[in-house]
């Protein structure tokens, strides 16, 4: 059991047992992990997998080697197809260690599967390095499946929104007014 509180108490806060608290105490009941059927298009490439407990993307990797010289893209498959259920997508994201190392990302990030698409899991990967070239080999981690509950949103035309404290503020509007920025370069 995790326990969180101070038993001598910080200054100006109260201390003792009354707010040891057990932090299962405090959690939601955990859910049943969502079933997601997988097709395994390549019978080498390994399901997706996530490596720690917690995580909230599963990896995925390339079915062949990649070489992408600076500034180039291309599109490598996973070798896995899957089905999800309805109420459900699975997004594509990028792997941070990837980004760091070598300027990989991915151009349409995140990648949408949709719950009724059946195809190969592909992937667009582009090298932002403006120097070296990238080369990844068949199985290299190259990306991170996030499975996610969504909303189907019914779109109502109006003649008008409603206000927000927000407005019509765009890219770049927030923090101007505060720092007296006009936002020129």
């Amino acid at each position: 059991m995790v326990m969180y509180g101070c038993a001598q108490g910080w200054p100006g806060t109260a201390s003792g047992p009354d707010i040891v608290r057990s932090v299962e105490e405090n959690q939601p009941a955990p859910r049943a992990p969502v079933e997601v059927l997988v097709r395994r298009l390549d019978p080498e490439v390994p399901l997706p997998a996530y490596v720690h407990a917690g995580d909230a993307g599963a990896d995925l990797v390339t079915t062949r080697d990649v070489t992408l010289a600076p500034g180039e893209r291309t599109m490598v498959g996973t070798g896995i197809a899957v089905a999800l259920p309805e109420g459900h997508a699975a997004f594509v994201h990028p792997r941070s260690g990837l980004a760091h190392r070598l300027g990989v990302s991915i151009v349409n990030t995140p990648g949408t599967v949709d719950a009724g698409y059946r195809g190969e899991v592909t992937v667009v990967l582009v090298n932002h390095d403006l120097r070296h070239t990238v080369e990844l080999h068949r199985g290299d981690r190259i990306a991170q499946l996030v499975v996610q509950r969504v909303e189907t949103a019914r779109f109502r035309e109006v003649a008008q929104l409603p206000e927000s404290s927000r407005g019509t503020g765009g890219y770049g509007s927030t923090g101007l007014a505060s720092t007296g920025r006009d936002g020129r370069p």
